[in-house]
């Protein structure tokens, strides 16, 4: 049976359970609430009650939880951030080795007055240059706090130096040639032709779904139009609203987005037309194995988006992933075909019957599922 965070994920509660949920009142063990709790927190509806029952969570159940490296990086991304900070978990939060090196330089470099005595006593912060780099930084640090951090990098042969909050990623300095090429040209979203940004309705073309074509459609001509079609609906209000605000993002900002922003931006960013910032969407550490495996059977993203999925060990590993991604027709035959051998005796007999994918496909498929067939001894 699925975990209750994988159906809420899904859409696949009703509201009643959605509002007991985001009020902390599920059976669930506290691991599984707080997982629960943070994914409502994106929720336009029941947001702002999750967030208040995260800031009211018992307190040594949520120690417990920030403090283990098994966490979900959704999880520690939460609680990390400057406005969800409990004083009581800094300090579990600070030696979880799970939380990344470059969220703990935003945390000391903008640290208030009250969490710098937890952060000088942290042995994780004691031995890490960028992070006491960072902390110099900090302009609520007093002179005797701000020699005691200087003294910690004299003894580890560290002179002070300056230091960004927002380094560029391994991502962003491997790609920055990409990155500026692409800089300037207008926002625009991978779509099926006649679906407006991908938000599930025409623009006029009265097209099939499983015959629509991939097109590319510029954001800022579109949104007018897409406005006016959303009514009073507010998640998809929402979502043109998300879709506007990151028009305004330049190709580097959208990258960052990419890889540090929710589930709601990648889902978007996934379309971006710019490769590099599309692709930097599966090197997001927040991204998850179910939205991996989402995104392997869009057919409104870019080949290179599928080749990239298939060419990451963590998704591959992911039944799921490989059969959507099989029976994408989006998916360029060369990275289809070397995964037909791991499909499933009942999948590969639903591929043969798949008339939108490749014919080499189907024929395969039909070949593969007659050796299985025999070879599992079935009539």
């Amino acid at each position: 049976m699925p975990r209750m965070i994988e159906l809420i994920r899904d859409s696949a509660v009703p509201a009643n359970l959605m509002r007991a949920a985001a009020r902390g009142g599920l059976a669930l063990p506290p691991g599984e609430m707080i997982e629960v709790l943070v994914q409502l927190a994106e929720n336009p509806v029941f947001a702002e009650q999750a967030r208040m029952t995260l800031a009211g969570f018992d307190e040594a159940a949520s120690r417990a939880v920030v403090a283990d490296p098994s966490t979900p990086p959704a999880v520690l991304d939460y609680f990390s951030k400057l406005e969800n900070l409990r004083l009581a978990l800094v300090p579990a939060l600070l030696e979880n080795s799970s939380l990344p090196e470059a969220r703990l330089v935003e945390i000391v470099h903008n640290a208030s007055r009250d969490v710098i005595p937890l952060l000088l006593e942290s042995a994780r912060v004691q031995v890490t240059p960028n992070i006491l780099h960072a902390l110099v930084g900090n302009q609520n640090l007093g002179p005797n706090d701000g020699q005691r951090v200087r003294d910690m990098l004299a003894r580890m042969g560290e002179q002070e130096r300056p230091i960004a909050v927002d380094e560029p990623t391994p991502y962003e300095v491997a790609h920055a040639a990409e990155i500026a090429a692409a800089e300037g040209k207008p926002f625009a979203l991978v779509t099926l032709t006649g679906d407006i940004l991908g938000l599930g309705f025409d623009d006029g073309d009265d097209l099939p779904g499983s015959n629509r074509e991939v097109a590319t459609l510029e954001v800022l001509p579109a949104l007018e139009l897409a406005a006016a079609k959303v009514g009073t609906d507010p998640n998809l209000q929402k979502r043109v609203s998300t879709i506007a605000r990151i028009a305004t993002l330049s190709v580097g900002q959208r990258v960052q987005l990419a890889m540090k922003g929710n589930r709601e931006e990648r889902f978007i960013l996934i379309r971006d037309s710019a490769k590099v910032v599309s692709l930097a969407v599966l090197e997001s550490p927040k991204l998850t194995e179910s939205e991996a495996e989402f995104f392997a059977g869009m057919r409104n993203v870019q080949e290179g988006v599928l080749r990239g999925i298939a060419m990451k060990r963590k998704f591959m590993k992911v039944y799921g992933v490989i059969r959507v991604l099989v029976n994408n027709p989006r998916t360029p035959l060369d990275v289809a075909l070397p995964l037909m051998p791991h499909l499933l005796l009942n999948d590969l007999r639903m591929l043969s019957t798949n008339k939108n994918v490749n014919d080499t496909l189907r024929k395969l498929s039909t070949k593969l599922y007659n050796q299985k067939k025999v070879a599992a001894g079935v009539r």
